[in-house]
């Protein structure tokens, strides 16, 4: 009962990426075994597969305390245990942002926590993921479920400091609850959890993240800047009994709402606790109507579609669960979001896949496609000439030797012309990525560390931050120029090459940057919006301040990172599709010429030679056929489109695109 809809579609889409994998390593080995391939062909159906290899998908649970988010976490996935897993209870639960994942490369279940201490540094998360001695390891043991809750508990645990270490932490003392004594507050004790554990969907690539209220949004600044824009879906927890309340429009505005547009993420806000509404005396009809005003009331606050707002009791849903109560579990509506789920965010996996990885390969294996048609017909025709000169078919064979020559030789020639286009475009791409150099970037950072250590007011840091920001954008606007010129470079070689051949024209791949300046401008906002938020001048909001641009820095890193990657591998690729169409004709034209000089050779009869040549002709359509079945293979509509959910793209549309984005 736990899940059962969303796990049968997650199944099928790990099940399509399977077969995906497995048709691109065929196509490997079949340009291998045909003498098709090259590096760079090879190269990028590699990065393909490692694209395959490490997807997943990401439900990111976002909300103020006490609306219930690890309850539903606790009915969406742990309800086959009997008992809640993950603690939820009455306040303050999760205390620290919480990762739920399967790790196939560890022998056994886990928790790792990040001490909060770690905050007193300026590295991220991230970073501290790559240094395990940090964390403190608890052992998980699925099998024992009162030990896992009792391990899970870990996550809640809290711990007494002075209200002073609590703020240089990042902590407002406000929002947190006395320990007791004097000048001490209780704060989390840890930073970050991971939670390594065997779940079936967990182990076909779902991974859960469970965040704190809005003070832990506030000084974690990796979970608005990372972690939450790299969530497919954002399900944003509100409680039936008190509406959008002030802290709840506060999180949605600051660190939700512009993810719609910033990322591929899609978000949905529950309106949980809906069984405070039941009435049994009032009536069903009642209770639906009073449910279905709550809901029109919430989207309208938030400025999101009602059907995006989903009505439900995650108690309620749990207890059903664990009681095997039918009628309860359908009075909890749970069923509505394992539906949006399924419809809405497995679906967005999936066309992202097929823009990313199916789309291309498709483009390449049409171009194989296309040059294995075009040899048939040349075999075709030479085998027609041959049985209409029977008498005479020797020196026939030596024209038609002596014209494959001259076909080799004009291939040959553009081949090099591609080759010298090749290393005129990677100059280009050279100049692409001095523009975004790591050194460049370090420059920034430098003066950035000096303008933050030796300022002693807001205004001093604020303006170190801006100067950054200006600095990177500077950057990548030298970068979009030198990207216009390598465009107008590559689409002139295109527009040669299609004039060239007029029935397999291909569309120029162009290289833009505009994702990677939206991207900066959007870290740049967040950085503003921060800075803004600085009321005082204190020391400590100093320090969290150096903590906020501390991770703001690894945002940017990753992002010249990525951007000069892209550089790179665009400069290297952009020619590949006519490079491909030259080299394979080239190819095949070598091995038609040995089939024809052998033939001509031959002192045997002309029956044997056609023999000889239909044996050739055949070794073709056999090409052909496994070409066109990978193709078939790949045309397949990802599960979703199967079942009508999705309108369906057309196998030309689809082919068209793969070729535009080749």
């Amino acid at each position: 009962m736990s899940m059962e809809r969303l796990s049968q579609q997650v199944d099928a889409y790990v099940t399509w990426k399977r077969e995906l994998m497995r048709e691109i390593t065929r196509y490997r080995s079949w340009l291998a075994h045909n003498r098709l391939g090259s590096d760079a062909m090879d190269a990028r159906l590699e990065r393909a597969l490692k694209l395959l290899r490490t997807d997943h998908i990401t439900l990111a649970f976002v909300g103020e305390f006490s609306r219930g988010k690890t309850e539903l976490i606790n009915s969406l996935f742990f309800s086959e245990y009997g008992q809640r897993m993950l603690p939820s209870h009455a306040g303050r639960t999760t205390m620290c942002p919480t990762e739920l994942f399967f790790d196939p490369r560890s022998e056994r279940s886990y928790i790792r926590l990040l001490p909060i201490e770690t905050r007193m540094t300026d590295a991220s998360v991230a970073q501290f993921k790559r240094i395990p001695r940090h964390w403190v390891n608890i052992p998980l043991d699925p099998s024992d479920p009162d030990n896992m809750a009792l391990a899970f508990a870990q996550v809640a645990k809290t711990k007494p400091m002075p209200v002073e270490q609590a703020i240089q932490l990042g902590f407002l003392p406000d929002m947190l609850e006395p320990a007791g004594k004097p000048g001490q507050v209780l704060v989390p004790a840890w930073r970050h959890a991971m939670v390594n554990f065997d779940h079936p969907l967990l182990r076909q690539g779902l991974r859960i993240l469970d965040t704190p209220g809005l003070n832990a949004l506030g000084s974690e600044p990796e979970l608005t800047l990372s972690m939450l824009p790299s969530a497919q879906a954002i399900i944003f927890l509100l409680a039936a009994d008190t509406g959008v309340t002030a802290s709840d429009m506060a999180i949605w505005k600051e660190h939700i709402r512009q993810l719609d547009d910033d990322t591929q993420a899609s978000l949905f806000a529950v309106l949980n606790k809906i069984d405070v509404l039941w009435d049994d005396l009032a009536g069903e009809e009642y209770v639906q109507k009073a449910i279905g005003l709550v809901r029109n009331s919430t989207a309208k606050q938030l400025g999101i579609p009602a059907a995006s707002v989903l009505p439900l009791s995650a108690k309620q849903a749990l207890i059903a669960k664990v009681r095997k109560d039918e009628e309860l579990l359908a009075r909890s509506q749970l069923a509505d979001l394992e539906q949006l789920l399924c419809e809405r965010i497995v679906a967005q996996k999936e066309r992202l896949l097929e823009e990313r990885v199916v789309n291309q390969v498709l483009a390449l294996l049409n171009n194989s496609q296309h040059v294995l048609n075009l040899r048939l017909e040349k075999v075709r025709e030479q085998q027609a000439l041959l049985s209409h000169h029977q008498h005479d078919n020797g020196q026939l064979l030596f024209e038609l030797t002596a014209k494959t020559k001259e076909d080799h030789a004009l291939h040959h020639k553009r081949l090099l012309g591609l080759k010298t286009n090749q290393r005129l475009l990677k100059r280009q791409g050279d100049l692409l990525r001095i523009a975004v150099r790591p050194e460049r970037l370090e420059e920034h950072l430098t003066q950035v560390r000096q303008g933050l250590s030796g300022s002693w007011t807001t205004l001093g840091i604020n303006q170190a931050i801006v100067q950054f920001f200006r600095s990177v954008e500077h950057d990548l606007g030298n970068l979009t120029q030198e990207a216009e010129m390598a465009n107008k470079m590559v689409a002139a070689i295109y527009r040669r090459h299609n004039e060239e051949n007029p029935l397999h024209g291909v569309d120029a791949p162009q290289f833009n940057s505009q994702r990677y300046q939206r991207e900066l401008k959007q870290l740049r906002n967040k950085a503003d919006q921060f800075r803004l938020q600085l009321k005082t001048l204190l020391t400590e909001q100093r320090s969290l301040t150096k903590r906020f641009f501390a991770t703001l820095v690894q945002e940017v890193m990753g992002l010249h990172q990525r951007l000069r990657a892209e550089a790179e591998q665009w400069a290297g690729d952009a020619l590949m599709p006519l490079m491909q169409h030259t080299l394979e004709h080239k190819q095949m034209l070598e091995t038609h010429m040995l089939r024809l000089k052998a033939l001509a050779q031959e002192t045997q009869q002309a029956r044997q030679r056609g023999q000889q040549l239909a044996g050739y002709l055949a070794t073709l359509e056999t090409q052909l056929a496994q070409a066109s079945e990978m193709l078939r293979v790949l045309r397949r509509p990802a599960p979703i489109q199967r079942q009508g959910k999705v309108v369906s793209l057309p196998t030309a549309a689809r082919s068209q695109g793969g070729a535009d984005s080749a």
